[in-house]
């Protein structure tokens, strides 16, 4: 089996979506002696109220910051406007380079047919990038990494699809109870995000609404918090189940 780095660059759309869906996994990952570095496509530079495109981002930078030194995790955003993400030329160079800079092994995303349109797009973005990332031709100045790295898919808060559909079922579930407290510190940082959910969706407690449903997807697996994910092993990606075995005591595996 081919050994892969043990750094886990969890790259998301926008600032909280690591913490929301990914960040029991990666503290579990930090945990067995992972390197975390989270990334963001935009800057959530809509994820506002009361301010403008330019102050949102500011302040939801620093809450990115903060959030990831709860894990020593470094952070980077990549550029992209919040709701005008597309998959361009520039942003797959910025996300190869950001995959070399780091020697990731292991690369978190959205799912490809997640709920939002800027989810969609950085699963597009980060797939086509994590594909080529150890190609010498590719025009970035990073060294290419040795092997393509492993690439999986984290969830939202529902299994399905956006027009309501239900999704493929998950490759694994995670038991992630252990380290809910280290989620809530991570997602608590995020706290111009309190309002907006009020605004955007009518929901009082954001932080309460991830929590609950890491509670749901427990509930399906027997315990009482759980994250889920597919590994991509299309075309073009190795199959090793390095998480898979590294987090084998936290694993379940629902078919």
């Amino acid at each position: 089996m081919t050994k892969f780095n043990k750094v886990a660059l969890s790259i998301n759309a926008h600032p909280d979506d690591a913490e929301s869906w990914n960040a029991g996994v990666l503290k579990l990952l930090k945990d067995k002696g992972y390197k975390i570095v989270i990334a963001t496509m935009t800057g959530g530079d809509l994820g506002g109220c009361n301010m403008n495109m330019e102050e949102t981002a500011r302040v939801r930078f620093e809450e990115a910051k903060k959030a990831a030194a709860v894990l020593d995790a470094e952070y980077y955003s990549m550029g992209g406007t919040d709701g005008f993400l597309y998959d361009t030329k520039e942003l797959r160079l910025k996300v190869i380079s950001l995959i070399r800079k780091v020697q990731a092994g292991v690369i978190f995303t959205h799912l490809v047919n997640d709920y939002h349109s800027d989810h969609r797009t950085t699963a597009a973005i980060v797939e086509a990038a994590a594909m080529v990332s150890s190609l010498d031709p590719v025009p970035v100045k990073e060294k290419p990494v040795e092997v393509t790295p492993l690439l999986y898919h984290s969830s939202p808060l529902t299994l399905s699809d956006p027009l309501g559909s239900q999704l493929v079922p998950p490759h694994f579930y995670v038991d992630v109870t252990s380290v809910m407290e280290t989620k809530r510190k991570m997602l608590e940082c995020h706290v111009s995000q309190i309002d907006l959910m009020k605004h955007m969706h009518k929901i009082d407690d954001f932080f309460g609404y991830v929590v609950e449903g890491n509670r749901n997807y427990g509930k399906m697996v027997g315990v009482d918090y759980a994250e889920v994910y597919w590994q991509h092993i299309g075309g073009g990606f190795q199959k090793d189940p390095q998480v898979q075995n590294d987090l084998s005591e936290f694993l379940i595996n629902k078919k």
